[in-house]
């Protein structure tokens, strides 16, 4: 079962020299069909968001290009309701789905495969297939008005509301189990099981930010309808903290292509242990901004937005750390190119920084601000794609058959994801605006236009790669063993 070979060895006298396994410990805690069904379906529903925002996401590049809306029968708001899918599947389903897949494997760790309250898995996992087909519905109801505010746009309609509640309850199911199994555990608490007990602290913290914007808002006398305003207020500060959950998690991945790529961990875990406790003390400052501040106050808002600014110590730690450790392992020993999941870690580190990069030069006005976002985000995405190459297919028995294709759809993916960013960035510094498509754009400077052609190619490319993994691992998840 295990990717690496764990030699029986004399208690004395090993046989032969012994490796470090990452996936060993793992794989015995979540040798059970609970666990099995569980992570699988994690899977499937993180593949189910990735689809349909993949098809989104090819709709609305083709949608700014310039005369697109003169080639397209378009459907009325389709680019303002298609971005809100787009993005709540994509970066927000996706992300929640790796945590429930790394809370599962964190709990049966710590529970040697007995976890107590065993009945929070299942209905942690379809309360948020139930919730991902309500976020989905009003979009094809003809009713709500789009709001594009930051980090979770909605579509202003119960139906919607109703989805996130019960996303949110539902992750928070996996989370409570996650703690409960951490009081009195029967496993270790290695760095993976350690940084996801971090990954769900710093999730409450997010929920706790939105309770505490929700009850501003009741409490404001002039408040009468949720409106795209009101939307920014109630996810801006909440929306914040889950960069970090979202960090937390791409640290984890890392470390867990690191380790089950060479073989010998990715950073000294008493550094991975650092950067969660980093991340988690600083993700602490969203409830206080919102104790300490008055709510939705420019003091508030301006604090919220330097906290991106702590992001950045505990990721350079660990990448740094891990660039050092793949030279060494390169000196001493060949580097795994035949693996995919060591490409995705490769390419995860090279697109996350490409998109930090371009970060240093964003106003929010124009599109230089998705340029960077879609950089960072992608790099994420490629951790992503890493853990399922890597690390969850390999612990449900489900390798993949075809290591070539999966390497790759991390390459086209990874280019795309930069040529696209490259493109936004590039129409941006003409000033092509933000969230807005077609004739609506108003672009004339023909390097705005190139800029735009540059992107939607590079969409195309990433949609490709992105394509390839959904297919790959779908196959891989729904296959009969």
């Amino acid at each position: 079962m295990s990717r690496t070979d764990d030699v029986s060895s004399n208690s004395f006298q090993p046989a032969q020299p012994q490796r470090w396994s990452l996936f060993h410990g793992f794989a015995q805690a979540v040798d059970s069909h609970p666990a099995h069904q569980e992570l699988r379906a994690w899977g499937l529903l993180a593949m189910a968001s990735l689809g349909i925002a993949g098809i989104f996401a090819l709709l609305l590049a083709l949608s700014r290009l310039p005369g697109a809306d003169e080639m397209f029968p378009w459907p009325v708001h389709f680019f303002e309701k298609g971005l809100v899918i787009h993005v709540v599947l994509s970066f927000v389903v996706w992300f929640l789905s790796i945590l429930g897949a790394m809370c599962v494997l964190a709990t049966y760790r710590l529970s040697d495969g007995w976890p107590r309250w065993r009945i929070f898995g299942p209905l942690s996992v379809w309360g948020s297939f139930a919730a991902t087909v309500l976020l989905f519905m009003p979009a094809w109801m003809d009713r709500g008005e789009a709001s594009l505010n930051n980090y979770v746009p909605v579509i202003i309609d119960p139906v919607y509301y109703a989805g996130l509640g019960v996303l949110g309850l539902s992750l928070l199911l996996s989370v409570i189990r996650l703690f409960v199994n951490l009081i009195g555990r029967k496993g270790p608490l290695e760095p993976v099981t350690l940084s996801t007990v971090g990954a769900g602290l710093i999730y409450i913290f997010a929920l706790a930010c939105f309770a505490l914007a929700w009850l501003e808002i009741q409490g404001d006398a002039s408040f009468t309808s949720l409106t795209p305003d009101v939307n920014e207020d109630l996810f801006w500060g909440g929306g914040h903290i889950l960069q970090f959950l979202n960090v937390g998690l791409l640290l984890i991945a890392w470390y867990v292509l690191g380790g089950v790529t060479l073989g010998r961990p990715l950073t000294r875990p008493n550094l991975m242990n650092a950067a969660g406790l980093l991340l988690v003390l600083t993700s602490l400052a969203g409830p206080a901004l919102f104790v300490a501040l008055d709510a939705f106050s420019a003091a508030q808002t301006a604090a919220f937005t330097d906290l991106q600014y702590l992001l950045a110590p505990p990721t350079m730690l660990v990448a740094v750390a891990g660039i050092v450790t793949v030279f060494r392992q390169r000196a001493e020993d060949r580097l795994p190119w035949n693996d995919a999941a060591f490409h995705c870690l490769v390419l995860s580190v090279l697109v996350f920084a490409t998109g930090g990069v371009l970060g240093l030069f964003v106003d929010g006005t124009d599109t230089r601000t998705p340029a960077h976002y879609h950089g960072v985000i992608g790099g994420i995405n490629l951790a992503f794609m890493g853990l399922f190459f890597g690390m969850f297919l390999a612990l449900l028995e489900r390798g993949l058959t075809k290591a070539r294709a999966a390497i790759w759809s991390a390459w086209l993916y990874a280019s795309g994801q930069v040529f696209h960013s490259l493109g936004l960035f590039w129409a941006g510094g003409y000033g092509a605006p933000r969230k807005v498509a077609g004739a609506e754009q108003g672009i004339e400077a023909l390097g705005a236009t190139l800029g735009l052609y540059l992107m939607g190619i590079g969409a195309v490319i990433a949609v490709i790669g992105g394509v390839m993994f959904i297919v790959l691992v779908s196959k891989a998840l729904l296959k009969k063993l």
